[in-house]
């Protein structure tokens, strides 16, 4: 597998050795030795899988207690995946990575604990699977607007297109009046 950096260098962007042949492909979605090689040294608890429709948008999601380093990729569909660091320490503190994450490329997103995480669909549906560094605990779960202006996230939503979110993530709080780590 390939690691790649990203402009946040924490957030990497795996490229996994894929071998394809004419009865379609394999491929290691995890090994626990390499990923530690790789610097991805933590535990993982927790398998989630998401299913989504073209359109929607999830996120900007993080728990303050619990916090989750999150190992995503698409296994069905296209999407436009953002880490946003919420570490005041950080020299990235209120920057953004996206990516996009496709059955096509299989690449992973690892995004360490301390960063909010949300996505968008391209595709007309996607499937998104994750490991999660802890278990999820809806008492410490945060949300920040996906649309805050103080972010500036580029999302790729098509001028004519209202991206479809939940009730909790359209009521998320703002970039400067959430709770952030240290």
């Amino acid at each position: 597998m390939k690691i790649l950096q990203t402009t946040i260098p924490d957030v990497l962007r795996i490229q996994p050795k894929v071998y394809q042949d004419e009865r379609g492909f394999f491929m290691e979605a995890y090994q626990k030795n390499k990923y530690w090689e790789a610097g991805i040294k933590n535990e993982f608890v927790q398998d989630n899988h998401s299913s989504s429709k073209q359109g929607t948008l999830r996120g900007l999601h993080y728990q303050i207690t619990h916090t989750q380093g999150k190992l995503v990729r698409a296994v069905v569909g296209e999407i436009f995946d953002v880490a946003v660091d919420l570490r005041r320490s950080s020299l990235f503190f209120g920057k953004w990575v996206g990516i996009i994450l496709s059955a096509e490329n299989k690449e992973q997103l690892w995004i360490p604990p301390g960063f909010a995480h949300g996505f968008f669909v391209i595709s007309e549906q996607a499937d998104v699977i994750y490991k999660a560094t802890d278990y999820f605990d809806p008492e410490g779960e945060r949300c920040i607007l996906w649309n805050d202006p103080n972010l500036a996230i580029d999302w790729p939503i098509p001028q004519d297109i209202t991206p479809l979110v939940s009730e909790k993530d359209a009521g998320g709080s703002s970039f400067n009046d959430a709770e952030v780590f240290k």
